[in-house]
């Protein structure tokens, strides 16, 4: 395995025989998300405020289905 910094990226390379792709998938899911979470700029409140919205839409969206 080669790990190496290109100006503002880091390349990473390995023999793709010796990995399994969904391997793969959820490696580059996880760096997805860290790169994602450095460029946040919302407090925790917005974070919580986001989390009762998504909820009370899902919630709105599936009530019917647990309660009859």
């Amino acid at each position: 395995m080669e790990i190496e910094r290109q100006n503002e990226d880091i390349v990473i390379r390995f023999n793709a025989s010796l990995i399994d792709m969904e391997e793969v998938q959820k490696l580059t899911s996880y760096f997805r998300f860290l790169e994602s979470n450095a460029k946040n700029q919302g407090t925790g409140e917005q974070a919580a405020e986001l989390a009762r919205e998504v909820h009370g839409a899902w919630w709105a969206k599936n009530r019917s289905r647990f309660i009859k």
